[in-house]
Protein backbone atom coordinates (compact mmCIF):
# COMPACT_ATOMS: atom_id res chain seq x y z
CA UNK A 1 0.00 0.00 0.00
CA UNK A 2 1.15 3.48 -0.98
CA UNK A 3 1.86 6.24 1.99
CA UNK A 4 1.39 9.63 0.28
CA UNK A 5 2.17 13.09 2.15
CA UNK A 6 0.50 15.07 0.17
CA UNK A 7 -1.83 15.64 -2.73
CA UNK A 8 -3.12 18.27 -5.21
CA UNK A 9 -6.39 18.38 -7.48
CA UNK A 10 -5.37 20.22 -10.74
CA UNK A 11 -7.48 20.53 -14.31
CA UNK A 12 -4.37 21.44 -17.02
CA UNK A 13 -5.17 23.19 -19.96
CA UNK A 14 -3.45 24.54 -23.60
CA UNK A 15 -4.33 28.12 -25.15
CA UNK A 16 -2.98 28.13 -28.25
CA UNK A 17 -0.09 25.32 -26.90
CA UNK A 18 0.84 26.43 -24.23
CA UNK A 19 -0.36 24.93 -20.85
CA UNK A 20 -2.21 25.80 -17.99
CA UNK A 21 -2.14 24.37 -14.54
CA UNK A 22 -4.77 25.58 -12.33
CA UNK A 23 -4.35 23.92 -8.81
CA UNK A 24 -8.04 23.16 -7.05
CA UNK A 25 -6.98 21.84 -3.89
CA UNK A 26 -3.65 20.97 -1.43
CA UNK A 27 -2.08 25.02 -1.22
CA UNK A 28 -2.10 26.24 2.14
CA UNK A 29 -3.88 28.95 3.54
CA UNK A 30 -2.39 32.06 2.35
CA UNK A 31 -2.38 35.32 4.34
CA UNK A 32 -2.51 38.52 2.42
CA UNK A 33 -5.68 41.62 2.06
CA UNK A 34 -4.62 41.53 -1.91
CA UNK A 35 -3.78 38.50 -4.75
CA UNK A 36 -0.20 40.10 -4.53
CA UNK A 37 0.47 40.06 -0.74
CA UNK A 38 -1.00 36.31 -0.79
CA UNK A 39 1.49 35.66 -3.70
CA UNK A 40 4.23 36.90 -1.29
CA UNK A 41 3.33 34.75 1.16
CA UNK A 42 3.35 31.76 -1.02
CA UNK A 43 6.46 32.87 -2.37
CA UNK A 44 7.96 33.00 0.65
CA UNK A 45 6.45 30.30 2.66
CA UNK A 46 5.28 27.65 -0.13
CA UNK A 47 7.81 28.03 -3.25
CA UNK A 48 8.92 24.44 -2.82
CA UNK A 49 5.43 23.83 -4.31
CA UNK A 50 6.16 25.10 -7.21
CA UNK A 51 8.77 23.43 -8.80
CA UNK A 52 7.14 19.95 -7.17
CA UNK A 53 3.98 20.56 -8.79
CA UNK A 54 5.49 22.18 -12.33
CA UNK A 55 8.56 20.59 -13.45
CA UNK A 56 9.31 16.82 -13.89
CA UNK A 57 8.49 13.98 -12.89
CA UNK A 58 4.74 15.74 -12.74
CA UNK A 59 5.48 18.46 -15.06
CA UNK A 60 8.01 19.90 -17.28
CA UNK A 61 10.02 23.53 -17.91
CA UNK A 62 7.01 25.57 -19.94
CA UNK A 63 4.47 24.11 -17.60
CA UNK A 64 2.53 27.42 -16.28
CA UNK A 65 0.41 26.93 -12.68
CA UNK A 66 -2.36 29.01 -11.64
CA UNK A 67 -3.54 29.47 -7.96
CA UNK A 68 -7.03 30.64 -7.23
CA UNK A 69 -7.52 32.60 -3.86
CA UNK A 70 -10.24 34.85 -2.81
CA UNK A 71 -10.69 38.75 -4.02
CA UNK A 72 -12.17 41.37 -2.32
CA UNK A 73 -12.38 44.12 -5.06
CA UNK A 74 -13.40 41.04 -8.25
CA UNK A 75 -15.01 38.86 -8.93
CA UNK A 76 -11.91 36.10 -8.73
CA UNK A 77 -8.67 36.34 -7.98
CA UNK A 78 -5.71 34.29 -9.13
CA UNK A 79 -1.31 34.00 -9.11
CA UNK A 80 0.54 32.53 -11.56
CA UNK A 81 4.02 30.88 -11.09
CA UNK A 82 6.14 29.14 -13.61
CA UNK A 83 9.76 27.39 -13.95
CA UNK A 84 11.82 30.46 -12.94
CA UNK A 85 9.50 33.53 -12.07
CA UNK A 86 6.34 34.68 -10.65
CA UNK A 87 4.48 36.33 -13.18
CA UNK A 88 2.16 39.34 -12.43
CA UNK A 89 0.13 38.87 -15.49
CA UNK A 90 -0.35 35.92 -17.77
CA UNK A 91 -2.57 36.18 -21.16
CA UNK A 92 -2.79 32.49 -21.88
CA UNK A 93 -2.84 31.33 -18.42
CA UNK A 94 -5.95 33.79 -17.89
CA UNK A 95 -7.50 32.63 -20.91
CA UNK A 96 -7.16 28.90 -19.38
CA UNK A 97 -8.44 30.42 -16.17
CA UNK A 98 -11.52 31.20 -17.85
CA UNK A 99 -11.61 27.73 -19.68
CA UNK A 100 -11.17 26.43 -16.20
CA UNK A 101 -14.13 27.78 -14.65
CA UNK A 102 -16.80 26.99 -17.77
CA UNK A 103 -15.46 23.64 -17.46
CA UNK A 104 -16.23 22.80 -13.55
CA UNK A 105 -19.56 25.15 -13.98
CA UNK A 106 -18.30 27.96 -12.01
CA UNK A 107 -19.40 30.40 -14.66
CA UNK A 108 -21.61 29.41 -17.44
CA UNK A 109 -23.90 31.38 -20.27
CA UNK A 110 -26.65 31.80 -17.31
CA UNK A 111 -23.94 33.88 -15.19
CA UNK A 112 -22.94 36.48 -17.66
CA UNK A 113 -20.46 37.25 -20.51
CA UNK A 114 -17.75 38.66 -18.60
CA UNK A 115 -15.76 38.54 -14.87
CA UNK A 116 -13.21 40.65 -13.36
CA UNK A 117 -10.25 38.69 -12.18
CA UNK A 118 -7.53 40.08 -9.92
CA UNK A 119 -3.71 39.91 -10.52
CA UNK A 120 -0.81 40.93 -8.95
CA UNK A 121 -0.26 43.26 -12.04
CA UNK A 122 -4.48 44.47 -11.12
CA UNK A 123 -7.80 43.92 -11.94
CA UNK A 124 -8.44 42.69 -15.31
CA UNK A 125 -11.86 42.24 -17.16
CA UNK A 126 -12.58 39.00 -19.02
CA UNK A 127 -14.47 38.52 -21.81
CA UNK A 128 -16.75 35.53 -22.43
CA UNK A 129 -18.32 33.96 -26.03
CA UNK A 130 -20.47 31.29 -25.61
CA UNK A 131 -21.47 28.76 -27.97
CA UNK A 132 -25.36 27.92 -28.48
CA UNK A 133 -24.55 24.81 -27.12
CA UNK A 134 -23.47 26.41 -23.84
CA UNK A 135 -20.09 25.39 -24.30
CA UNK A 136 -17.43 28.42 -23.51
CA UNK A 137 -15.98 29.33 -27.23
CA UNK A 138 -13.21 31.75 -27.03
CA UNK A 139 -12.30 34.64 -23.90
CA UNK A 140 -10.90 38.07 -24.47
CA UNK A 141 -9.28 39.96 -21.78
CA UNK A 142 -9.06 43.25 -21.03
CA UNK A 143 -5.67 43.60 -19.96
CA UNK A 144 -3.83 45.81 -17.47
CA UNK A 145 -2.17 49.10 -18.85
CA UNK A 146 0.08 48.75 -21.01
CA UNK A 147 3.05 51.33 -21.94
CA UNK A 148 6.30 51.77 -23.91
CA UNK A 149 9.39 51.96 -21.80
CA UNK A 150 12.22 52.26 -23.78
CA UNK A 151 11.30 52.97 -27.45
CA UNK A 152 15.05 51.79 -28.93
CA UNK A 153 17.60 50.01 -27.11
CA UNK A 154 20.61 48.50 -29.15
CA UNK A 155 23.02 45.65 -27.40
CA UNK A 156 25.44 43.44 -29.17
CA UNK A 157 25.14 39.62 -28.60
CA UNK A 158 27.84 37.10 -28.83
CA UNK A 159 26.72 35.10 -31.92
CA UNK A 160 23.78 36.84 -32.72
CA UNK A 161 25.45 40.45 -33.49
CA UNK A 162 23.66 44.04 -32.86
CA UNK A 163 20.21 43.71 -31.84
CA UNK A 164 17.66 46.49 -31.88
CA UNK A 165 14.69 46.15 -29.20
CA UNK A 166 12.15 48.39 -27.92
CA UNK A 167 10.90 47.65 -24.09
CA UNK A 168 7.34 47.70 -23.53
CA UNK A 169 5.26 46.80 -20.41
CA UNK A 170 2.65 44.86 -20.46
CA UNK A 171 1.74 43.17 -17.14
CA UNK A 172 5.36 41.86 -17.90
CA UNK A 173 8.25 43.29 -19.40
CA UNK A 174 8.87 42.29 -22.91
CA UNK A 175 11.98 42.98 -25.71
CA UNK A 176 10.19 43.04 -28.94
CA UNK A 177 12.95 41.78 -31.70
CA UNK A 178 12.17 41.59 -35.22
CA UNK A 179 13.34 38.53 -35.95
CA UNK A 180 13.59 38.85 -40.14
CA UNK A 181 16.79 41.46 -39.19
CA UNK A 182 18.40 38.91 -37.46
CA UNK A 183 18.13 36.37 -40.07
CA UNK A 184 15.83 34.38 -38.18
CA UNK A 185 13.50 32.26 -39.34
CA UNK A 186 9.90 31.23 -36.52
CA UNK A 187 9.24 27.98 -37.31
CA UNK A 188 8.91 25.09 -35.23
CA UNK A 189 12.38 23.40 -36.32
CA UNK A 190 13.81 26.38 -35.61
CA UNK A 191 12.65 26.29 -31.69
CA UNK A 192 15.74 25.44 -30.17
CA UNK A 193 18.31 27.68 -31.93
CA UNK A 194 15.58 30.32 -31.40
CA UNK A 195 15.55 29.99 -27.82
CA UNK A 196 19.39 29.60 -27.74
CA UNK A 197 19.88 33.67 -29.28
CA UNK A 198 16.96 34.64 -27.84
CA UNK A 199 18.38 33.57 -24.17
CA UNK A 200 21.92 35.20 -24.92
CA UNK A 201 19.69 38.83 -25.92
CA UNK A 202 17.56 38.59 -22.94
CA UNK A 203 21.16 38.20 -20.72
CA UNK A 204 22.01 41.31 -22.81
CA UNK A 205 19.32 43.24 -22.28
CA UNK A 206 19.15 42.71 -18.63
CA UNK A 207 23.18 43.70 -18.34
CA UNK A 208 21.82 47.45 -20.14
CA UNK A 209 18.95 47.51 -18.53
CA UNK A 210 19.52 46.44 -14.67
CA UNK A 211 20.53 49.63 -13.36
CA UNK A 212 17.69 51.86 -14.92
CA UNK A 213 14.96 52.78 -12.34
CA UNK A 214 12.14 51.76 -14.85
CA UNK A 215 13.21 47.68 -14.17
CA UNK A 216 13.94 47.58 -10.64
CA UNK A 217 12.44 44.79 -9.12
CA UNK A 218 10.99 43.46 -11.95
CA UNK A 219 12.15 40.05 -13.46
CA UNK A 220 14.17 40.26 -16.96
CA UNK A 221 12.29 41.55 -20.07
CA UNK A 222 11.65 37.88 -22.37
CA UNK A 223 12.37 38.21 -25.71
CA UNK A 224 9.44 38.24 -27.99
CA UNK A 225 10.98 37.42 -32.16
CA UNK A 226 8.15 38.57 -34.34
CA UNK A 227 7.83 38.50 -38.20
CA UNK A 228 5.18 40.91 -39.71
CA UNK A 229 3.80 40.36 -42.73
CA UNK A 230 1.98 43.24 -42.52
CA UNK A 231 1.77 45.79 -39.36
CA UNK A 232 -1.54 44.26 -38.60
CA UNK A 233 -0.20 40.41 -38.86
CA UNK A 234 2.84 38.69 -37.54
CA UNK A 235 3.86 35.49 -36.06
CA UNK A 236 5.68 35.14 -32.51
CA UNK A 237 7.85 33.62 -30.48
CA UNK A 238 8.37 33.93 -27.03
CA UNK A 239 11.73 33.01 -25.48
CA UNK A 240 11.48 32.89 -21.56
CA UNK A 241 14.83 30.97 -21.13
CA UNK A 242 17.15 28.94 -22.90
CA UNK A 243 15.30 26.10 -22.29
CA UNK A 244 11.86 27.77 -22.62
CA UNK A 245 9.32 29.07 -24.49
CA UNK A 246 6.24 30.02 -25.34
CA UNK A 247 4.33 28.22 -27.52
CA UNK A 248 1.52 30.55 -27.55
CA UNK A 249 1.39 34.03 -29.34
CA UNK A 250 1.99 35.49 -25.60
CA UNK A 251 -1.21 36.85 -24.53
CA UNK A 252 0.36 39.67 -22.75
CA UNK A 253 3.50 39.79 -25.16
CA UNK A 254 0.74 40.54 -28.28
CA UNK A 255 -0.60 43.64 -25.96
CA UNK A 256 2.86 44.97 -25.60
CA UNK A 257 3.54 44.39 -29.44
CA UNK A 258 -0.07 45.98 -30.31
CA UNK A 259 1.03 48.78 -27.70
CA UNK A 260 3.96 49.66 -29.52
CA UNK A 261 2.42 49.51 -32.94
CA UNK A 262 0.03 52.01 -31.73
CA UNK A 263 2.21 54.38 -29.91
CA UNK A 264 4.67 54.32 -33.00
CA UNK A 265 1.25 55.12 -35.21
CA UNK A 266 1.97 51.98 -37.50
CA UNK A 267 -1.46 50.39 -36.91
CA UNK A 268 -4.77 52.60 -36.48
CA UNK A 269 -6.84 52.63 -33.48
CA UNK A 270 -9.67 50.65 -34.81
CA UNK A 271 -7.43 47.80 -36.82
CA UNK A 272 -7.41 44.44 -35.29
CA UNK A 273 -4.00 42.96 -34.66
CA UNK A 274 -3.61 38.90 -35.55
CA UNK A 275 -1.00 36.98 -33.72
CA UNK A 276 -0.26 33.66 -34.33
CA UNK A 277 2.20 30.96 -32.83
CA UNK A 278 4.66 28.96 -34.91
CA UNK A 279 2.11 26.62 -34.96
CA UNK A 280 -0.26 28.94 -37.14
CA UNK A 281 -2.54 29.14 -34.18
CA UNK A 282 -4.15 32.83 -33.55
CA UNK A 283 -4.72 35.39 -30.63
CA UNK A 284 -6.61 38.76 -31.77
CA UNK A 285 -5.79 42.32 -30.14
CA UNK A 286 -7.72 45.17 -29.94
CA UNK A 287 -7.33 48.46 -28.88
CA UNK A 288 -10.31 48.68 -25.92
CA UNK A 289 -9.34 52.08 -24.10
CA UNK A 290 -6.46 54.30 -23.26
CA UNK A 291 -5.46 55.57 -19.73
CA UNK A 292 -1.94 57.32 -17.90
CA UNK A 293 0.36 55.34 -16.06
CA UNK A 294 3.00 57.63 -14.11
CA UNK A 295 2.61 60.16 -16.84
CA UNK A 296 3.23 57.92 -19.80
CA UNK A 297 0.23 57.20 -22.28
CA UNK A 298 -0.98 53.48 -21.63
CA UNK A 299 -2.80 51.04 -23.77
CA UNK A 300 -5.71 49.02 -22.20
CA UNK A 301 -5.30 46.17 -25.08
CA UNK A 302 -8.10 43.38 -25.51
CA UNK A 303 -6.85 39.82 -26.05
CA UNK A 304 -8.60 37.24 -27.15
CA UNK A 305 -8.23 33.33 -27.47
CA UNK A 306 -9.26 29.87 -27.03
CA UNK A 307 -8.46 27.32 -24.67
CA UNK A 308 -8.92 23.69 -24.25
CA UNK A 309 -9.29 21.24 -21.47
CA UNK A 310 -6.44 18.18 -21.58
CA UNK A 311 -7.24 16.92 -18.33
CA UNK A 312 -7.83 16.08 -14.67
CA UNK A 313 -6.08 14.97 -12.20
CA UNK A 314 -4.92 14.43 -8.62
CA UNK A 315 -0.63 14.80 -8.22
CA UNK A 316 0.79 12.63 -5.30
CA UNK A 317 3.74 12.38 -3.28
CA UNK A 318 4.79 9.42 -2.08
CA UNK A 319 6.15 9.99 1.16
CA UNK A 320 9.91 8.05 -0.27
CA UNK A 321 9.78 9.76 -3.60
CA UNK A 322 13.33 11.45 -4.01
CA UNK A 323 11.86 13.29 -6.25
CA UNK A 324 9.22 14.93 -4.80
CA UNK A 325 10.68 18.13 -4.97
CA UNK A 326 10.80 18.07 -8.35
CA UNK A 327 13.84 18.61 -11.31
CA UNK A 328 14.50 20.74 -14.30
CA UNK A 329 17.28 20.21 -16.65
CA UNK A 330 18.59 23.31 -18.98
Amino acid sequence: MSAFSSAFSVIDSHTAGHPTRVILSGVPKLIGSSVREKRDHFRQRFDHLRPALLHEPRGHAAMVGLVPVASDVADYGAFFISSYVYLDMCGHGTIGFARTLAFTGQISATTGDSFTLETPAGIVTVHLNWNEDGSLDRARIANVPSYVGLEHLSVVVEGVGNVDAAIVYAGMWYALVDAASLGFKLLPDSASALMQAGARIKDAIKAATQDMPLFAGAAAPSVLFYDATSESSATHFLVLESNKFDRSPCGTGTSARLTYLLQKGLISPDQTYHARNILGVPFEARLQGRAQVEGREAMIVGIEGAAFITSTQTIYFEKDDPLSQGFLCR
